[in-house]
């Protein structure tokens, strides 16, 4: 069950109050809710043996999630596909190495990766945790205050970015 996120009991007056929140600067305050939420999602795939850029590349190379036919992807194929996603410090050539050394990812002879069975065991298993994380990451906030944010923040990247800052981020 969430909680309106001004009844949060663990906060300060400040922190629940309208004129202060209003004054933030919106780069400051997303990018630190976004370093906090990376740094979650990214502790809890790290307990099941994966980094994020790991996971996304399972995900590309898996039939049932963001490949559309679970075909083969060269390295460069990949790390074309996650660029939108990397931050700076991630390895998408080198994640999917660790993979293949792992066997969860094979490499056939024109060099192009393959999702194996070991690959789609971990698939699952982060696929199984995921609902639990949404929810943690969500919670005290109902679906119409999350939607809220999310408009203002999309407002606010066509305000600066035009029309084309939404088709490079669609929902």
């Amino acid at each position: 069950m969430t909680t309106d996120a001004t009844d949060v009991t663990d906060v300060t007056d400040k922190e629940n109050d309208p004129a202060v929140l209003a004054r933030q600067p919106v780069g400051s305050v997303t990018d630190a809710a976004h370093r906090e939420v990376i740094a979650y999602i990214r502790g809890r795939l790290g307990e099941l043996g994966l980094t994020q850029p790991q996971y996304w590349v399972i995900r590309f190379l898996h039939p049932e999630d963001l490949s559309a036919d679970g075909s083969g992807r060269t390295p460069a194929e990949l790390a074309e596909l996650l660029a939108p996603y990397l931050l700076p410090q991630d390895r998408p050539a080198e994640d999917a190495e660790d993979l293949v050394g792992r066997g969860l990812l094979t490499r056939d002879a024109a060099g192009r990766l393959w999702l194996a069975e070991p690959g789609r065991q971990a698939h699952a298993r982060v696929k199984e945790i995921l609902p639990g994380l949404r929810a943690h990451i969500h919670d005290g906030i109902d679906d119409a205050d999350y939607a809220s944010a999310v408009r203002v923040l999309r407002r606010m990247m066509r305000n600066v970015g035009g029309p084309t800052a939404l088709e490079r981020y669609p929902l």
